[in-house]
């Protein structure tokens, strides 16, 4: 059985913070906003899986109101993440993720955060698909206010053996 999920997540840029995507700390003048280190690539794989699941949303599992969340590498989530997806039958067939953001560009990182992301999931990394596009000056992403990102996970059932 195949089941799909998707994903949707922004945060606004602030002064004082790090800007941390896929798991790579990112050279900028600016980081995100978020009660844990918000990186909003990790949260959109694992609310894509949790999604594809049928069981809610990131906030469901990993609410920001909960003080032991507070600042926690989204990395940790992915990792719990991925283990409810193998407690239930499931492996990634592959995920698209596409990163919406005007600066600083993505080129020299979009590779390590695929490997990030790959490593995770315990996939290969021709399962992994990473994209990066501006808002071209328009709305909040052209005006380098915030940075948002969306996935989309196709997850397989894994093969169930019985004993002869």
């Amino acid at each position: 059985m195949y089941r799909i999920g998707h994903s949707h997540d922004t945060h606004k840029l602030v002064p004082n913070r790090k800007l941390i995507l896929g798991g790579v700390t990112i050279p900028y003048d600016y980081g995100l906003l978020g009660h844990s280190d918000a990186d909003c690539v990790y949260h959109v794989v694992a609310e894509a899986i949790i999604g594809a699941l049928g069981l809610g949303d990131i906030g469901t599992f990993f609410p920001d109101t909960d003080p032991k969340y507070k600042d926690i590498d989204s990395g940790e989530i992915v990792r719990k993440t991925y283990d409810m997806m193998i407690k239930a039958g499931y492996e990634v067939s592959n995920i698209d993720i596409t990163i919406f953001i005007e600066k600083p560009n993505l080129k020299s990182y979009k590779n390590l955060i695929k490997e990030n992301i790959a490593k995770l999931l315990c996939v290969d990394l021709n399962q992994v698909n990473i994209k990066a596009t501006r808002g071209e000056g328009l709305g909040f992403i052209g005006r380098g206010e915030g940075i948002s990102a969306e996935a989309v996970v196709l997850l397989k059932s894994k093969p169930k053996f019985k004993n002869l």
